[in-house]
């Protein structure tokens, strides 16, 4: 029989190990690589044109669930600011673009994106993100035209830092947010984390469509983002 010497044994073993660190490393890379990526758009680009939005069809609605009340994973224990309990909201008042509205729950739609709302008038909150005055970022989308005619957030990309929404509760508060930024993205290239990513106050994020409108997808390419902080509480405790 065949014998290695302690040398070549010894060759043996570290080019083996070698080899298998190689194979693992390759491994690695390939999952790294083939990960699926995170969810795009929030909300689909609105009609103005003659056919109406669908939420399933529309080009620009994220590909996996948008983070729901988990989105406090990671926030630190110590909280900045005003923070409410969970209470549905029940309307929405901005006063810079004219908006005084009731809003409608959205939830998800069979593809696992963000429902639209179905009025043009009516905006939307996304119910399974935080309640607007507890703690996290809460979401509000709406459309900005339909059928060419503006919708409900037409003036939205009009906002400016320092302006105020106001948004009602079930539990009988008015939560106060001050604007701290107003933003515009390529639906390529939505920020995600940005606004359903975790926080540590009381947020919220207006959302519609905005930029160039493709007449030939029946969408707009880009998203209008209004990023809010919760600055006062009205009504009973307040």
């Amino acid at each position: 029989m065949f014998r290695l010497s302690g040398w070549h044994s010894s060759r043996l073993v570290r080019v083996s190990i070698a080899v298998g660190l190689a194979i693992i490393g390759a491994v690695l890379l390939w999952t790294a690589l083939t990960r699926p990526s995170s969810p795009g758009s929030a909300l689909a680009g609105a009609s103005d044109g003659n056919d109406r939005p669908s939420a399933s069809a529309s080009a620009g609605t994220p590909t996996a669930k948008p983070s729901a009340r988990g989105n406090r994973r990671g926030v630190p224990d110590r909280i900045t600011g005003l923070v409410l309990p969970e209470s549905k909201p029940v309307a929405v008042s901005i006063p810079r673009i004219g908006v005084h509205s009731r809003l409608i729950d959205l939830g998800l739609d069979g593809n696992g994106a963000m429902e639209l709302p179905k009025d043009p008038a009516d905006p939307g909150w996304f119910s399974r993100g935080a309640a607007p005055g507890a703690l996290g970022p809460a979401v509000i989308a709406g459309h900005v035209t339909w059928n060419r005619a503006p919708s409900v957030f037409y003036r939205l990309g009009t906002m400016r830092p320092g302006d105020q929404v106001t948004v009602t509760r079930e539990d009988g508060k008015t939560a106060v947010f001050t604007v701290t930024r107003v933003a515009q993205f390529p639906q390529s290239r939505f920020p995600t984390e940005a606004v359903y990513g975790p926080i540590d106050h009381a947020g919220l994020r207006l959302i519609t469509c905005g930029g160039t409108y493709d007449a030939a997808r029946h969408k707009y390419l880009d998203n209008v983002v209004v990023f809010a902080k919760l600055a006062a509480v009205r009504g009973p405790g307040g």
